[in-house]
């Protein structure tokens, strides 16, 4: 674990068990965080939109955040702190900062489509909290786009420290460490993990692990280490389950593929449905096939 840069290494960006009455199974939660931990994850990333914080009650969303440092220390959690407005978000790092936090994790602005001054002032506002900042770039579901030119801005002028970065466009790595050296890139998509390892990317807040946390984090390991000749044929193996984290129905496969290992993913809370038959059945037959491989 990098102290003074806690979101560096494998965070996963942990599901969330819920009982079959969809109430939060916290117990579960802890244990959950434990178990990454032990197989060799640096830390985790609760309240993100893989653990479903948008249906969450500000009641259980704070509980989640606790449970996840009595679990693991508060140096190893960077909880997601989006919401609608810039000041609640800065209460939501300022209760992660009270737990016992060392870093937070901030969508733009997701209501509306925001202007760079407005993206500006929210992750400003934020940073105010006295936390360590890092930006989530997902271009695809908030329609802003924090673009390496605007990231830069962002990193210039002291509020953020890092980038979660999932627009998908691996070229980006490139002009972001171009424009802000000092910015840490983190992978932010499960299914271009090699190609920004590659880049030079310092961590990855990652899906995959929530199902198979060892053999995801040897994958990173080598290719941050250049290993490609392990990198390579293990991620081949794996893509057909990465490539899910880049799918709408990206909570509901990765909780299948819990449940499949012997996990507890469980059900999702409303809007979010059931897996068709079709891709439950392509889930399930890519976490069988790698399971086989002695991958779980």
């Amino acid at each position: 674990m990098t102290e003074h840069r806690p979101w560096r290494g494998v965070l996963v960006a942990t599901a969330l068990p819920l009982n079959d009455d969809l109430s939060v199974n916290y117990d579960r939660y802890a244990e959950h965080c434990a178990w990454l931990v032990e197989n060799g994850c640096d830390g985790v990333v609760p309240n993100g939109s893989l653990g479903e914080y948008q249906v969450l009650t500000p009641e259980e969303r704070a509980r989640v955040v606790e449970t996840a440092v009595a679990a693991i220390g508060g140096e190893r959690v960077m909880p997601g702190v989006a919401a609608y407005g810039s000041a609640e978000s800065r209460r939501w790092a300022e209760q992660a900062g009270e737990a016992g936090c060392r870093a937070v994790m901030l969508l733009p602005p997701n209501a509306y489509r925001a202007d760079e001054r407005s993206v500006l002032a929210h992750y400003a506002e934020v940073a105010r909290s006295g936390l360590p900042v890092v930006a989530y770039n997902n271009p695809i579901d908030t329609k802003v786009d924090l673009v390496p030119e605007l990231l830069a801005r962002l990193h210039g002028e002291g509020h953020i420290q890092g980038v979660k970065e999932f627009s998908g466009d691996v070229r980006r790595a490139y002009r972001i460490a171009e424009l802000a050296p000092e910015l840490d890139l983190l992978i932010g998509a499960d299914d271009v993990l090699l190609e920004l390892a590659v880049a030079g990317a310092k961590g990855w807040v990652a899906g995959y692990p929530n199902a198979l946390p060892r053999a995801s984090v040897e994958l990173y390991r080598a290719a941050a280490d250049g290993d490609l000749d392990t990198a390579l044929p293990l991620y081949r193996q794996l893509h057909p389950l990465l490539r899910w984290d880049s799918q709408v129905e990206f909570v509901q496969a990765i909780k299948l593929s819990m449940d499949i290992v012997g996990r507890h993913g469980g059900p999702c809370r409303p809007p979010r449905a059931a897996l068709l038959p079709g891709q439950e059945a392509a889930v399930r037959a890519a976490t069988e096939k790698a399971v086989a491989a002695g991958l779980a």
